[in-house]
């Protein structure tokens, strides 16, 4: 056992697999949430999982408000390597939004081979 590791955080973090499932990126395609993106601009034009919608972590701290396609539903939130995306799903939790983040964010939903394409939809790179 990880003594560093809160068991309890399994149940507000997603495996990039588990996310893919929720927001319809696999055959299963539940889609019972929506994907929000939180890194910065730059992060996001460079790559991001397709249908996912972005609001950059700085705009959420700042009190902006979900864009219209993350409202009234069960949000995954992920950034780049899973810190911004932890802080932006406490903050959402605590505004009573329903909220999970994704473990090693774009980086490991890459490394499995799971989509991204950059702002013209062609295939991305994760920044």
């Amino acid at each position: 056992m990880n003594r560093f590791r809160d068991d309890r955080d399994d149940a507000v973090r997603l495996t990039p697999g588990q996310a893919a499932a929720r927001t319809g990126h696999t055959a299963a395609r539940s889609h019972d949430a929506v994907l929000l993106d939180v890194r910065e601009n730059h992060e996001w034009q460079a790559g991001h999982a397709p249908g996912a919608v972005h609001q950059p972590l700085t705009l959420l701290a700042a009190g902006a408000g979900l864009p219209p396609e993350a409202q009234a539903r069960t949000v995954v939130v992920i950034c780049r390597s899973g810190h911004r995306s932890r802080r932006a799903a406490e903050l959402l939790r605590a505004l009573g939004v329903e909220a999970v983040d994704v473990r090693g964010g774009m980086q490991d939903w890459a490394a499995v081979g799971l989509p991204v394409v950059d702002s013209q939809g062609r295939n991305g790179t994760v920044a």
